[in-house]
């Protein structure tokens, strides 16, 4: 009996992990995959996005969301699922339409690795090589930018409210393409964004983190749109003490925008907060659209 019980102990914790807060029994259709022409890296690429559209006509409001990086090449290929179903979920019960992208080198689109960070961690966890962490958030906001696009002039978009989001790799990637201020980008959320780190060589530090640092500033010299950033305080992948700053270098030269540090995701790793972190990131993702969809209350 106590072994049966310890089975049903696991499988709730799982259910725990799996299912959050956030979603409900409604369950967002299948995905339709569509191409989009994309020019990143001097090559042409043709992006298969998976689709989420709400019932109707619309014209309906847009997210574009990113996806993060795997370390190998076999599991950046494996990529089946460039959105959680349950992030599709709660965007479409706000009436909104979903595109996931999957970048060059991952998925359906597969093809050559182009967003290396040019950098390797040893088992011992040295960190050596030269980050091309700029490069790599500059390719993957390309196809950002070629998704926007080619949603605006899709007839069941609406044009002039589209919002994007990211995690990790893909967060990186969304403020990236966020500074590039697109027509009709009303805004961006940044999900525990950066480059460069190993939950199991560098727990809790990335390698670098200086030179995204320098890299986060840049994109506050341009950054015009509302904006927030989103990390929990038990991110295995960065640390609690870095993305402060990396916000900080941000806001320091010039942009503006909304840091959330969250408290810890029980019972995981911080850095998917998105997946497990439940109302620890929809309490502010919530008043931050609202704001969005109100442009007469600002963020400060």
């Amino acid at each position: 009996m106590a072994f049966i019980s310890r089975i049903f102990a696991f499988v709730g914790f799982l259910l725990c992990i799996f299912i959050s807060p956030v979603q409900t029994a409604a369950a967002s259709p299948e995905p339709e995959i569509v191409i989009v022409p994309v020019r990143v890296a001097g090559s042409d690429w043709n992006v298969h996005v998976q689709l989420f559209k709400p019932e109707g006509a619309g014209p309906f409001p847009l997210l574009i969301f990113s996806h993060g990086r795997a370390g190998k090449s076999e599991d950046r290929a494996a990529l089946k699922y460039p959105v959680l179903r349950g992030h599709v979920d709660y965007w479409m019960r706000q009436g909104f339409a979903v595109l996931a992208p999957f970048r060059p080198g991952y998925g359906e689109t597969g093809g050559t690795d182009i967003e290396t960070g040019g950098i390797r961690i040893s088992q011992n966890g040295e960190c050596t090589g030269n980050p091309t962490y700029d490069q790599a958030a500059e390719r993957a906001a390309d196809t950002i930018v070629a998704t926007v696009l080619w949603a605006q002039k899709q007839p069941w978009v609406k044009a002039d409210t589209i919002v994007l989001a990211g995690q990790s790799v893909g967060g990186m990637a969304t403020v990236a393409a966020g500074a590039r201020n697109l027509r009709g980008v009303i805004g961006y959320i940044n999900f525990s964004g950066g480059d460069g780190g190993d939950p199991e060589r560098t727990a809790g530090k990335s390698c670098f983190p200086e030179a995204l640092t320098s890299l986060y500033a840049s994109y506050g010299r341009t950054t015009k749109i509302p904006n927030l950033w989103l990390y929990a305080e038990n991110d295995l992948f960065w640390g609690a003490d870095m993305p402060p700053r990396w916000h900080q270098a941000f806001v320091r030269s010039g942009g503006k925008g909304q840091f959330v540090e969250t408290d810890p995701v029980p019972n995981a790793d911080g850095h998917k907060l998105l997946a497990n972190g439940g109302r620890l990131w929809a309490d502010h993702v919530e008043p931050f659209m609202k704001s969005l969809l109100n442009p007469t209350k600002a963020i400060n």
